[in-house]
């Protein structure tokens, strides 16, 4: 049987909004949000969907409390909760609103509310149902991305690098990873010269990715190492090619 409550102080907005904007909203409101660990908050920086749900209510006398469950899907593929209580016990009747990292928590906190025992209340079945998005290709390390690129282009030496268009996407990239890809160019085998061959992936704020390739190698007149960057794989192969036809 249905319960009739009061509207929440907080619902949820009709039309979606970018994860980061909602994770600001909740976090401003919330009166706590400052004893969330860093490490929650660094997760959430690249969060790349969210969802959020009633999860249950507790309603007398002009008093009440709800619980919302918050989810963000994130950059390496897991998923991560909040849990928010708004409740208007405190003194003056003015909605409250707190946030926590696990349910555990969150019943502590609401076991203290001043509400009835007997008060009317009701729980919801926990759904998500995050906002369609493609799983990012790679799990992804958020350390300075924007910064890893920035140093990535300036040390390319190859004049038909990534030009401006690139640096600035990649000013918003709020994760990456390195990966090394396998194979040399055929001549490098006869002239002895050093070749590797890295992809580094970025995942922007909206949740693309974008990969430059870099070409490593000694094929230059006086053998030291040389950086190249490329947009795809296949030009930073030919590259490499080229690069080895041209001492061999």
């Amino acid at each position: 049987m249905s319960v009739p409550y009061e509207t929440a102080a907080y619902e949820p907005p009709d039309s979606p909004e970018p994860p980061e904007e909602h994770l600001a909203r909740l976090l401003g409101r919330a009166l706590n949000s400052f004893e969330l660990p860093d490490e929650t908050i660094r997760r959430l920086d690249c969060a790349l969907a969210y969802d959020s749900s009633l999860h249950s209510a507790h309603h007398s006398a002009g008093l009440h409390r709800e619980t919302y469950r918050h989810t963000w899907l994130l950059a390496d593929g897991s998923a991560l909760t909040l849990w928010e209580l708004v409740h208007n016990t405190a003194p003056g009747s003015e909605p409250q609103h707190e946030v926590y990292t696990d349910e555990e928590e969150l019943r502590a906190a609401t076991a203290q509310l001043p509400l009835p025992p007997d008060a009317p209340a009701f729980e919801l079945p926990v759904t998500v149902q995050l906002s369609p998005v493609l799983a990012p290709r790679h799990a992804y390390l958020t350390d300075d991305s924007a910064d890893h690129a920035r140093r990535l282009l300036r040390r390319a030496e190859n004049p038909d690098r990534p030009g401006a268009e690139t640096a600035a996407l990649l000013a918003t990239a709020c994760a990456h990873r390195i990966t090394q890809a396998f194979g040399r160019p055929r001549r490098a085998e006869r002239t002895g010269l050093s070749f590797s061959l890295y992809e580094h992936a970025f995942l922007l704020r909206d949740g693309s990715e974008v990969s430059l390739w870099e070409v490593e190698h000694t094929a230059t007149p006086d053998g030291r190492h040389m950086c190249e960057v490329y947009v795809t794989e296949d030009t930073a192969r030919e590259a490499m090619e080229r690069r080895a036809a041209q001492v061999s």
